[in-house]
């Protein structure tokens, strides 16, 4: 493991981090995903359009989304809510987005974010998440955390490709 960095302070995300929302969701999914993904599919990805959608949640209150702010610079984020699942129960919530810009990856901003999430939920609310099935990383990540394939798998498109994903559980 790298060293850590200082800790970062969680907190919900604001309207005007919408940009640098964006900037490490792009910098975060093109490093996890290069080996996965086209390199021109992840290149055509819109920081601005991007940035746009993040305002729109952050507005709209779509979940709840955090970020791991270090000294005023936001090096995380996380998107929880309700889950989208057919199959979810009543009261089942969802982690729809958590990414780290590269530069802070094994160095403990991710187990705080994760920490923050979890502790803003009901106690012992069951969770879900999508993880793809050849990110390795994230998936080894989230059996730390205490989540586990539910044996349930998706096929998502995105351009020409499809990409098997896992869904992951915590009670």
């Amino acid at each position: 493991m790298e060293d850590e960095l200082p800790e970062a302070t969680i907190r919900p995300a604001v309207v005007g981090d919408a940009d640098a929302i964006a900037r490490v969701h792009l910098a975060s999914w093109r490093e996890a995903y290069q080996d996965v993904v086209p390199p021109e599919q992840l290149a055509a990805a819109d920081e601005s359009e991007r940035a746009q959608r993040w305002r729109e949640t952050i507005e709209g209150r779509h979940g709840s989304v955090l970020v791991a702010d270090l000294d005023g610079d936001i090096v995380g984020f996380a998107h929880v809510g309700h889950s989208r699942d057919e199959d979810a129960g009543f009261g089942t919530h969802e982690i729809y987005a958590i990414y780290l810009e590269p530069s802070a990856w094994g160095r403990g901003v991710a187990r705080e974010l994760m920490r923050s999430l979890l502790g803003g939920l009901p106690h012992n609310a069951p969770i879900t998440l999508w993880a793809l099935a050849d990110n390795e990383r994230a998936r080894h990540f989230y059996r730390r955390h205490g989540f586990s394939p539910d044996g349930v798998e998706r096929m998502e498109t995105a351009g020409d490709r499809s990409y098997l994903e896992v869904r992951y559980r915590r009670n």
